[in-house]
C-alpha cells in the first residue's frame, strides 16, 4: 500500500516538475504581477491593465514573427527597422500615389513580407548567416525609411489610424494582438510549414535528408517575420496617429527577449506562440511596474538585461539536461 502511495506521489511530483519546466515564464509572470500589485496599488487598476495591453501589443506582434525565425534556428535583427519602413512606405504610397486608404494595411504587410523575403533569400540561397543578412536589412530598411520621409513624421492614413483606436470600448491594438496571436499559433502548430520549421531548427541536415525544402522554409520564416513586423509598425503608427521614422528603434532586442523568455531555444527547434506572448507580457509588466515605482529608465534597462540573461541561462541548462 505504501509503495503504491509513494508511486502516485512520485508521479504527481514528476508532473509538477514538468509543468514548472514548461511554464517557467508563466509562473514568473504571475509572481511579477503579485509583486508589482503589492508594491503599487495602481498596478491592478483597470486603466493600467489596459495600458499594459496596449504596450505589449507591438512587441508581442513583432515577437510572433521572430518566433518562427528562432524556431528554425535563425535570428532576425531587422524587425524594428522593417516595422518603420512598412508603415512609412504604406503611408507615403497612399498619400503620394492617391491610393485608397483601404489598401494601407495590405501595402504595409506586403512591404514587410517583401523585405523579409529579401533577407530570407540572402540567408538561404546567398549562404549569408542569418545574423549578417538581417543586420544588413536592418540598416537598409532604416535608411530607406529616412529617405522616404526625409527624416520627418508623416500623418497616418485613416485606416492605419484606426489601428490605434477603440472597438466597442476595447483598444484596437489589443484586438489586433489577439487575432495575430491566433493566426501565428495556427501557422506554427497546425500547418505542414510549421512542422517543417521545427524540423529545420532541430536538425537542418536531417531535415534536408528527409526531403524537407529547407531553403524555402528559411525564406518563408523571414517572410512571416517581415509581415508581422509590418503589422506591428502600423499598430504603433496608429497609436501615435503619425508614422515616425524612428518607429521600432531597438525593438528587435525586445522581440528576441520575449521569444527567449517565453521558452524558445536560440539553438532552434523549440518555441511556442503562447510562450512568446507570456514573454512579451513579462517585459511589459516589468517596465510598467518600474515606471509606477518611478525607477529610472536606465535601471530599467539593467533589470531587463538581467532577465534576458537568466532566460538564456535556463535555456542552456534545459538543453544540457535534455542531452543527459
Amino acid at each position: 500500500m505504501n509503495s503504491i502511495s509513494t508511486g502516485a506521489s512520485n508521479r504527481r511530483g514528476f508532473d509538477l516538475k514538468n509543468f514548472a519546466a514548461n511554464n517557467g515564464a508563466l509562473i514568473g509572470l504571475i509572481v511579477l504581477a503579485v509583486i508589482m500589485a503589492i508594491a503599487s496599488p495602481a498596478f491592478l487598476s483597470g486603466q493600467n491593465l489596459i495600458n499594459i495591453g496596449e504596450q505589449v501589443a507591438t512587441i508581442a506582434i513583432l515577437a510572433f514573427g521572430m518566433t518562427y525565425v528562432i524556431v528554425a534556428a535563425g535570428i532576425d535583427l531587422s524587425v524594428g527597422s522593417v516595422a518603420a519602413l512598412s508603415a512609412m512606405a504604406s503611408a507615403s504610397m497612399v498619400a503620394n500615389w492617391g491610393l485608397p486608404d483601404m489598401l494601407t494595411i495590405v501595402l504595409g504587410l506586403a512591404v514587410g513580407a517583401v523585405t523579409g523575403a529579401v533577407t530570407g533569400i540572402a540567408a538561404a540561397y546567398g549562404k549569408l548567416p542569418a545574423f549578417i543578412a538581417s543586420l544588413a536589412m536592418m540598416s537598409v530598411a532604416r535608411g530607406l525609411t529616412m529617405v522616404i520621409s526625409d527624416g520627418r513624421p508623416v500623418e497616418a492614413p485613416r485606416q492605419m489610424a484606426v489601428l490605434g483606436g477603440e472597438l466597442g470600448g476595447i483598444p484596437v491594438p489589443i484586438v489586433v494582438l489577439i487575432i495575430a496571436g491566433l493566426i501565428a499559433t495556427f501557422i506554427l502548430r497546425f500547418t505542414v510549414a510549421g512542422a517543417y520549421m521545427y524540423a529545420v531548427g532541430g536538425n537542418i541536415e536531417a531535415a534536408r535528408l528527409s526531403g524537407i525544402p529547407v531553403k524555402r522554409i528559411v525564406v518563408f520564416v523571414f517572410v512571416l517575420s517581415g509581415a508581422f513586423a509590418g503589422l506591428a509598425g502600423m499598430v504603433t503608427a496608429g497609436r501615435l496617429d503619425s508614422v515616425q521614422p524612428t518607429i521600432g528603434t531597438g525593438a528587435e532586442l525586445d522581440a528576441i527577449a520575449a521569444v527567449v523568455i517565453g521558452g524558445a531555444s536560440l539553438s532552434g527547434g523549440v518555441g511556442r506562440i503562447s510562450g512568446t506572448l507570456v514573454g512579451a507580457l513579462v517585459l511589459a509588466v516589468i517596465r510598467n511596474g518600474l515606471n509606477l515605482l518611478n525607477v529610472s529608465p536606465f535601471w530599467q534597462q539593467v533589470v531587463i538585461g538581467v532577465v534576458i540573461a537568466i532566460a538564456v541561462l535556463f535555456d542552456v541548462i534545459r538543453r544540457k539536461n535534455a542531452r543527459l
